[in-house]
C-alpha cells in the first residue's frame, strides 16, 4: 500500500483521462511540425519501393496530388528527392545541373497548382553521379572537397531559379554552406532559404533510400569520410556552428530516432529552427516489426514522432507525414 507521512503525490491523478492527459501535456505533434518526403520519377520508372512498404516513387502528376493533399492537412512543407536510373549518371552528375531536370519540373509543376507550398530541395550529387557519391571524385576514389562545392552552387541556383522556396544540402563538404549562400545571393535568390544538414551521420539506415533513388547499386565504397562518425556528439555541434556562422537558416540531425542526443545538444546550444529526418531505414523499420506483430505501425509512427518534439525538433522530415496528419485529423493519436 502507498504510505508517506506527507500528503500522497499521486501521478496518476493526471493520467486518468484523454482529456485530462491532453490538458498537461508538455509536448504536443501537429501536422505543422511535419514534412512529407517525397522520392520523385519520370512517367516510365517503376513506383515500388520494396523496403518502404506503402511509400512509392511518384510522378510529377502524383507529387502535385500529394502536394495538394499535404496542404489540405495542415502539412506546410515537402521535401523532394529525385530517382535517377543508371543511364542517366555520369561522373560529373551533369544532370543535377539542366533547368529541365526531373527536379525542375517538379519544382514547377507544384508551384503552379499549390503556390502556398513550401518546397525544399536535396542539393547533393547522388542521385546523378554514376559512382553513387555525394561529391565529385578522382582518380583515386577521393571526393573532392572544393570542386563539389563548386558543383553545389550550381546545382543550387538551377534549383532555386525552378522555385524552390529552400535549399537543404546533403552533401557534407566541408565549407558548403557559406558558398552556397554567396552563390545564391548573386544569383538575385537572397530569399531562398538553406535547410543545412549540419549533423548527418554515415548511417546504415540510408539504406532504403539509396535503393529509392538508384544509388545504390551504382555506390563504390561508402561514405565515411566526408558523413560523421557515428560515435561522435561534439564534432556534431562544431559541424552545426560552422553552418550557422556561414549563414544556414535551419539545421538538421540526421537520421533522427538513432541520435535524438543530438537533437536536443543541437536545439540547445543553436536556439535555431531545428529539423530531424525520419529517414527510410527507421520508416521501414517500423513497418517491418508492425507486419512481424510487434506493435501497431500508427501508434508506434506517433510515438516516434512525439519523441523528435520532446528533443527539441521543430519539425520532423518523414515518409509517413500525410499519414501522420491523418491520424491527428481524426483524433487517433492520443
Amino acid at each position: 500500500m502507498y504510505l508517506s507521512s506527507y500528503p500522497a503525490s499521486r501521478l496518476r491523478r493526471l493520467r486518468k483521462s484523454t482529456q485530462m492527459r491532453h490538458l498537461v501535456r508538455s509536448n504536443t505533434l501537429t501536422s505543422l511540425d511535419l514534412i512529407q518526403s517525397l522520392i520523385i520519377r519520370e512517367q516510365s520508372q517503376f513506383s515500388e519501393i520494396a523496403a518502404m512498404p506503402g511509400i512509392e516513387r511518384q510522378t510529377i502528376e502524383q507529387a502535385v496530388a500529394s502536394a495538394e493533399r499535404a496542404l489540405s492537412l495542415g502539412i506546410p512543407a515537402l521535401a523532394l528527392f529525385p530517382f535517377t536510373g543508371p543511364d542517366d549518371r555520369d561522373s560529373e552528375g551533369s544532370l543535377a545541373f539542366s533547368s529541365d531536370n526531373l527536379m525542375c519540373r517538379a519544382a514547377r509543376a507544384i508551384k503552379d497548382a499549390v503556390p502556398e507550398a513550401v518546397i525544399i530541395a536535396d542539393v547533393a550529387l547522388d542521385p546523378y553521379t554514376e559512382h553513387g557519391h555525394d561529391g565529385l571524385m578522382n582518380a583515386d576514389g577521393t571526393i573532392l572537397n572544393d570542386e563539389t562545392i563548386e558543383a553545389l552552387c550550381r546545382q543550387a541556383i538551377v534549383l532555386a531559379d525552378a522555385g524552390y522556396d529552400m535549399v537543404a544540402p546533403s552533401d557534407m563538404m566541408d565549407g558548403r554552406i557559406g558558398e552556397i549562400r554567396k552563390a545564391l545571393d548573386a544569383a538575385g535568390h537572397q530569399d531562398v532559404a538553406i535547410l543545412s544538414y549540419a549533423v548527418k551521420y554515415a548511417s546504415a539506415f540510408y539504406g532504403p533510400y539509396r535503393d529509392a533513388v538508384g544509388s545504390r547499386g551504382a555506390l563504390k565504397g561508402d561514405k565515411r569520410t566526408y558523413q560523421m562518425d557515428p560515435g561522435n556528439a561534439e564534432e556534431g555541434l562544431r559541424e552545426a556552428a560552422l553552418d550557422v556562422k556561414e549563414g544556414a537558416d535551419m539545421l538538421m540531425v540526421k537520421p533522427g530516432l538513432a541520435y535524438l542526443d543530438m537533437v536536443t545538444r543541437v536545439k540547445d546550444e543553436f536556439q535555431m529552427p531545428t529539423v530531424a529526418f525520419q529517414v527510410s531505414g527507421e520508416y521501414a523499420m517500423l513497418k517491418a516489426a508492425a507486419a512481424a506483430g510487434a506493435f501497431d505501425f500508427d501508434q508506434a509512427l506517433m510515438e516516434s514522432l512525439l519523441a523528435f518534439k520532446r528533443a527539441g525538433a521543430d519539425a520532423v522530415i518523414t515518409y509517413a507525414a500525410t499519414h501522420a496528419a491523418e491520424l491527428l485529423r481524426r483524433g487517433d493519436a492520443d
